[in-house]
């Protein structure tokens, strides 16, 4: 089914750090019915994620920064506890992904698989997330990790197990952390 879009208005809000637009559209319904919608749209970027396990170690490499959306929506600390990602920028998402691993987690990965693609939060963000997952070994460790310029990023090696009742009990809130470690876990790579 296709449906009938007709842009009536376009306007740029803010061309800060992203871009924020606010559409006036019009949808043509499958009963014929024309309905006119005004939405804002945060054009951010694409990314990638990883989820980093061992599964000699039956760990989980994951890491914690400040993030201040979460801060200002009642997150008290601001930190949240997440898989390494972030911005694709002009690279692939399997480079962009080996890049931000070795920045935020200190690992330098190997091969890297690529599980699946997904809208965050498509109300109103246009970015896709690319998911991956590597294995990593202490071998592969080629700097302490932590990120880098502006970046505050503390690296936790977690047990599976342990990082499976953190999304239970509510101290991993990161959707992307959610659906990898539970892919991990539908995929078996792991004990829980």
């Amino acid at each position: 089914m296709s449906l009938k879009i007709n842009i009536i208005k376009d306007k740029l809000l803010s061309d800060n750090y992203f871009i924020l637009r606010n559409f006036t559209y019009e949808l043509t319904r499958s009963n014929g019915e024309v309905v006119r919608h005004k939405r804002e749209v945060y054009d951010r970027g694409n990314g990638a994620t990883i989820l980093l396990y061992n599964r000699d170690k039956n760990t989980v490499l994951l890491i914690r920064q400040f993030r201040i959306a979460t801060y200002v929506n009642g997150n008290a600390s601001g930190e949240l506890i997440e898989t390494c990602a972030g911005l694709l920028d002009n690279d692939s998402p399997e480079d962009c992904i080996r890049k931000e691993a070795i920045e935020e987690t200190g690992y330098e990965v190997g091969k890297v698989e690529k599980l699946f693609e997904a809208y965050m939060s498509p109300g109103g963000v246009t970015e896709i997330v690319h998911f991956f997952a590597a294995e990593y070994s202490e071998s592969m460790r080629a700097n302490a990790g932590g990120g880098v310029e502006d970046e505050e990023i503390t690296v936790l090696e977690l047990p599976f197990p342990e990082a499976l009742a953190m999304v239970k009990d509510g101290r991993i809130l990161d959707g992307k952390a959610i659906m990898l470690l539970q892919h991990a876990q539908i995929a078996g790579w792991l004990k829980a």
